[in-house]
C-alpha cells in the first residue's frame, strides 16, 4: 500500500511536466529559423506535440477550411458595380428553415419588377448554415461566410442584431475570392469558357455571311 497522497503528487508531476514542456517547445520553435514554420495554433494541434495544446482564443485562431460554412452573404460585383442578386427568390424557396425573405425592386412608373433586391433579410438565429442557398443560386450571388463571431451586447442594437439586412449581408467579390479561392477560380473558368463559346459561335455565324458576299462579288464580276 502506497503512502497517502502519492497519487496527488503524481498528478501534479504530470501537470508540471506539461507546463515545462510547453515553454520548452515554444523556445525550440523560436530558435528554429530553418524552413517554413507553422503558426502556433496549428503546431499545437499536432498529435506529436508536447506540453499544453490549448489554442489561446481570441489571441490565437485556427485557420478555417475553405469550405467552412456560416451565415450567407450577398456578393457585390466590383467590375459591374452592381449586385449579383436578381431577387429571383430561389434561395428563399430552397431554404429548409425559411430564414430568408426578399423584397423585389419595382419600377416606379410601370410597377414591374426589376431584377435587383430592394430588401434582403436573413434571420441568423434560425439559419442552419446548410449552404443550400449558395448551392442553388444560378447567379453565384450568395455565398457562405467565414465570419462566425456574431455575438453582441444589447446596447449595440440594431446595428449588430441577428436579423441581417441587405447592407450588412452585401460584401464585394474580392472578399469572396479571398475566402473561397477555389470556388472563385471555378467561376472565372466557367466565365472564360462561356465567353469563348460565344466568340466561337459569332465567328461561325460570320463565316457564311463573308462567303456569301464573296460569291455575290464573283457572280457580279462574271
Amino acid at each position: 500500500m502506497g503512502l497517502l497522497g502519492t497519487g496527488i503528487l503524481k498528478g501534479l508531476g504530470v501537470t508540471l511536466r506539461h507546463f515545462i514542456d510547453t515553454y520548452a517547445e515554444d523556445l525550440k520553435y523560436m530558435l528554429n529559423k530553418s524552413g517554413v514554420q507553422q503558426p502556433r495554433p496549428l503546431r499545437r494541434q499536432s498529435p506529436k506535440v508536447r506540453g499544453l495544446v490549448t489554442v489561446e482564443y481570441p489571441k490565437e485562431r485556427l485557420p478555417l477550411p475553405e469550405n467552412f460554412r456560416y451565415v450567407p452573404f450577398l456578393v457585390y460585383d466590383t467590375e459591374k458595380q452592381d449586385d449579383k442578386c436578381t431577387s429571383c427568390g430561389i434561395c428563399a424557396k430552397v431554404c429548409p428553415p425559411q430564414c430568408i425573405w426578399i423584397v423585389r425592386t419595382e419600377d416606379p412608373v410601370t410597377k414591374r419588377p426589376i431584377p435587383q433586391p430592394k430588401e434582403f433579410y436573413i434571420d441568423t438565429t434560425i439559419c442552419m448554415n446548410c449552404g443550400y442557398c449558395a448551392e442553388f443560386c444560378p447567379f453565384d450571388a450568395i455565398k457562405m461566410d467565414h465570419d462566425y463571431e456574431l455575438s453582441y451586447y444589447p446596447e449595440q442594437e440594431p446595428s449588430a442584431r441577428l436579423v441581417h439586412d441587405k447592407a450588412r449581408l452585401t460584401k464585394p467579390d474580392t472578399y469572396h475570392a479571398s475566402i473561397h479561392p477555389t470556388d472563385w477560380q471555378r467561376e472565372l473558368n466557367e466565365r472564360a469558357a462561356e465567353e469563348a463559346k460565344k466568340k466561337a459561335a459569332a465567328e461561325a455565324k460570320a463565316k457564311p455571311a463573308v462567303a456569301g458576299k464573296h460569291s455575290e462579288g464573283n457572280s457580279a464580276a462574271q
